[in-house]
C-alpha cells in the first residue's frame, strides 16, 4: 500500500457505499419534486381554464417546491459530477497536476459552502416570521431549501475529498486554500480603498483564475461574489443568500425543469425520431441540412418558456441524436446550439422583451414586431457559416426521396411537428402562462405517445426524472450565482458610472452604438438578460433617445449583444447551459464556436447600422 493513500481499501468500500447511498435518498425526492412540480402547474393551468375556477396557491406552491428542487438538483449534478466547469486549461497539464488540481477545485467548492452556509442559515430563520399570502404558512418552509442543498453539497464534496486518496494533494490544496483568503483578509484595508477596481480584482482576475482552473461555474460565480463582499463592503452575506435565492426560483426560470423533460419526453416517446425522418426526408440530401432545421426549430419555438436554456432544452434532445449519427462532431453541435440561443433572443413572445417594455416604456407591439426581422437576419448569417462548413462533407448514400415518401413521413411526425405549434397556441389564446405551457406540452407528449406512437417505457421515468433535476440544478445554481453578481455590480455604483460615461461619449450615434455593444456583450456574460434590462434599461435607454437612436431599434442592438455575451465562452452562462443540456464537454465547442461568435458580431453590426432591420414594419 502507497503512504499517500488517505484511507484503506475496506473503508473506500465503505465510502463507496455511503456515497451511492446518498445518491438515492437526494435522488428518490428530486424526483418526486420535477414530478409533483408538473402536477401542481397542471393542475391549475385544467383548474383555471377547464373548470373556470383557479387554485389560487397553486404558484406559490410551485415557487417553494421549485426552490428545493433547484438546490437538491443542485446537489445531484454535484453528486454526479455533472456541474458544468472549463478544463481546457487544466487538460494541457500532465496528469498528477490534473489531479492536483481537481482536489483543489473540490477544496475550492466547499470553501465557498462551509462560507455560505451559516448565512444561508441565518436568511432561512430570518424568513419564518414571513408568511405566504394563499397557502398562510411560514416563508421558511421555501428558504429552507438553501441551507439543506448546501450542507448536503458539503457532505458530497467531503467524500470527494476523501475518494481522493492522497494527503499530499488534499494538504496542499486546503494550504492554498488558507494562503490566498488569509492574504486576500490581510489585504483587506487596502482593497477597501480600492474602490471599483475591486471589480476587475474579484470579478475578472479571481473569476478568470478559479474557471480556468477547472472549478465548477457557479462555485466561481460564488466565491468571488462573496469574497468581494465580505472584503470590500459593509454588506452582510446574508444578503448575497438573498440574491441567490432569488436568481434561481425566479418564476420565469420554473420552465426549464419542465422543458427539459419534456425534451427527454420528446425522445423516450418516439415524437423525436418521427420528427426527424421527416425533416431527413426533407433534406438527407443537402449538406448540413438538420443543421438549418436546428436554426429554424429554434427560432419557432424561441421565447415560449422566457428562458433560452428551456428554449434549448425543448429542441436539442430531439435533433441531436440523428446529427450525431449522420456525423456531427458534439463540439460543432454545442456551438451552433449555443449560436441559436443568442439569435433567437428577440422573438417574440420574449420575455425579455416584454421586460424591455415594461421598464422603459416602450411600446411591448412594437417591440413585438420589431424583433422578429432581427433574427431572420442573424439566423441567416449562421446559414452560411453551415454551409461553408458542411460544403465539403461526404453526403451518405440517400437519394432525394421522392414525394410519397416525405407525404407518409410527414403523417407520421405531424403529432410531433405540432407540438410546437400546440405550446405557441396555448401561450398567445391566454390557456396558460409561458411558466406553465411546458407541462401542457409533457401532457400532450404523453398522450401522443401512449396512444399514437405506442412507446413509452415506463421504467425510464425514473432516471429521466433525476437526470431533468440534476441538468436544472446545474443551470439554476449558475444564474442564482450570477445574479448575485449582478447585484454586486449594481450596489457597487458601477451601472451609475457607465451611464454618466456613455453620455459624453463623442462621435454621436455609431460611437454610442458601438460602446453599447461592447458593454452589453461584456454584461451580458455575466448577468442573465432580464435582470440586466432591469439594472440597465431605465439609465441607457433615455440615453440613446437623447443622441438620436430609436427606442425599438436599441432594444434590438442590446438584446443581441447580450446574447453575444452570454453565449460567449468562456465566461457566459448560457454557453455553459448549453453544453449541459447537449451532455458535450465544454472544452469540445470553444473551436468550433469561434465562427458562430464572429457570424453573431457581423448579424449584430449590420442590425445596429441598418435600422430598418429593427424599425422597418414598425
Amino acid at each position: 500500500m502507497e503512504t499517500e493513500n488517505l484511507i484503506a481499501t475496506p473503508s473506500k468500500g465503505l465510502l463507496r457505499k455511503l456515497d451511492r447511498t446518498i445518491g438515492v435518498l437526494i435522488g428518490v425526492p428530486t424526483a418526486a419534486l420535477v414530478l409533483l412540480e408538473i402536477l401542481v402547474l397542471l393542475g391549475g393551468v385544467v383548474s383555471r381554464y377547464v373548470f373556470h375556477h383557479p387554485i389560487i396557491w397553486t404558484d406559490e406552491l410551485a415557487s417553494t417546491l421549485f426552490l428545493w428542487l433547484a438546490m437538491l438538483g443542485s446537489a445531484v449534478a454535484l453528486h454526479r459530477a455533472e456541474h458544468m466547469r472549463m478544463t481546457a486549461v487544466v487538460g494541457m497539464l500532465s496528469p498528477p497536476a490534473r489531479r492536483a488540481l481537481e482536489v483543489l477545485a473540490t477544496v475550492a467548492a466547499l470553501t465557498f459552502l462551509l462560507l455560505i452556509l451559516p448565512s444561508a442559515y441565518e436568511f432561512a430563520t430570518d424568513e419564518v416570521a414571513v408568511t405566504t399570502p394563499a397557502m398562510q404558512i411560514s416563508d421558511a418552509w421555501r428558504a429552507a431549501a438553501l441551507p439543506v442543498g448546501f450542507a448536503i453539497m458539503i457532505a458530497i464534496g467531503l467524500i470527494r475529498l476523501i475518494e481522493a486518496g492522497n494527503w499530499r494533494h488534499v494538504v496542499g490544496a486546503v494550504g492554498a486554500s488558507a494562503l490566498v483568503a488569509g492574504g486576500l483578509y490581510l489585504l483587506q484595508p487596502m482593497l477597501e480603498d480600492l474602490g471599483n477596481l475591486n471589480l476587475l480584482i474579484f470579478f475578472v482576475g479571481i473569476v478568470a483564475c478559479l474557471v480556468c482552473a477547472g472549478l465548477p461555474i457557479a462555485f466561481a460565480f460564488g466565491l468571488a461574489t462573496f469574497g468581494y463582499q465580505a472584503l470590500t463592503t459593509e454588506t452582510p452575506i446574508v444578503v448575497v443568500v438573498g440574491r441567490i435565492e432569488e436568481g434561481m426560483s425566479h418564476l420565469i426560470l420554473l420552465s426549464v425543469p419542465l422543458f427539459v423533460f419534456l425534451g427527454l419526453l420528446i425522445g423516450m416517446t418516439g415524437m423525436a425520431r418521427a420528427m426527424v425522418n421527416f425533416l431527413a426526408s426533407l433534406l438527407a440530401h443537402v449538406r448540413g441540412g438538420l443543421s438549418y432545421v436546428l436554426i429554424g426549430a429554434m427560432y419557432l419555438v424561441s421565447g415560449i418558456s422566457g428562458s433560452k436554456a428551456a428554449d434549448m432544452a425543448a429542441i436539442a434532445p430531439a435533433l441531436f441524436p440523428e446529427m450525431r449519427a449522420r456525423g456531427s462532431k458534439p463540439g460543432e453541435l454545442v456551438a451552433l446550439l449555443a449560436a441559436t440561443g443568442a439569435q433567437t433572443e428577440t422573438i417574440p413572445p420574449s420575455l425579455v422583451l416584454i421586460t424591455v417594455g415594461s421598464v422603459t416604456g416602450v411600446s411591448i407591439a412594437a417591440l413585438f414586431t420589431g424583433g422578429l426581422l432581427p433574427g431572420v437576419v442573424v439566423g441567416a448569417i449562421l446559414c452560411v457559416v453551415v454551409w461553408r462548413r458542411n460544403r465539403s462533407e461526404v453526403l451518405p448514400q440517400e437519394t432525394r426521396a421522392s414525394v410519397g415518401e416525405i407525404g407518409r413521413a410527414l403523417v407520421v411526425a405531424l403529432p410531433a411537428i405540432a407540438l410546437p405549434f400546440v405550446i405557441r397556441a396555448a401561450v398567445i389564446e391566454g390557456v396558460a402562462t409561458a411558466t406553465e405551457v411546458s407541462t401542457i406540452g409533457i401532457a400532450y407528449a404523453v398522450l401522443a405517445g401512449l396512444l399514437i406512437y405506442r412507446t413509452f417505457d415506463w421504467k425510464r421515468i425514473y432516471p429521466m426524472l433525476v437526470e431533468t433535476a440534476a441538468l436544472s440544478g446545474a443551470i439554476l445554481l449558475i444564474i442564482g450565482a450570477a445574479t448575485s453578481m449582478a447585484w454586486s455590480l449594481t450596489q457597487s455604483g458601477f451601472s451609475r458610472d457607465l451611464a454618466r460615461a456613455m453620455t459624453g461619449l463623442p462621435g454621436g450615434v455609431p460611437t454610442f452604438l458601438l460602446v453599447s455593444m461592447a458593454a452589453f456583450i461584456v454584461l451580458g456574460s455575466v448577468l442573465e438578460g432580464i435582470p440586466a434590462i432591469v439594472l440597465f434599461g431605465p439609465l441607457l435607454f433615455p440615453i440613446a433617445k437623447q443622441v438620436g437612436v430609436h427606442e425599438v431599434h436599441y432594444a434590438m442592438v442590446i438584446i443581441l449583444a447580450m446574447g453575444v455575451g452570454l453565449f460567449a465562452p468562456p465566461f457566459g452562462v448560457g454557453y455553459y447551459a448549453a453544453c449541459a443540456i447537449s451532455r458535450v464537454h465544454p472544452d469540445e465547442g470553444l473551436k468550433p464556436i469561434a465562427g458562430y461568435m464572429l457570424a453573431l458580431v457581423i448579424g449584430l453590426l449590420l442590425v445596429a447600422f441598418v435600422p430598418w432591420i429593427s424599425i422597418g414594419f414598425l
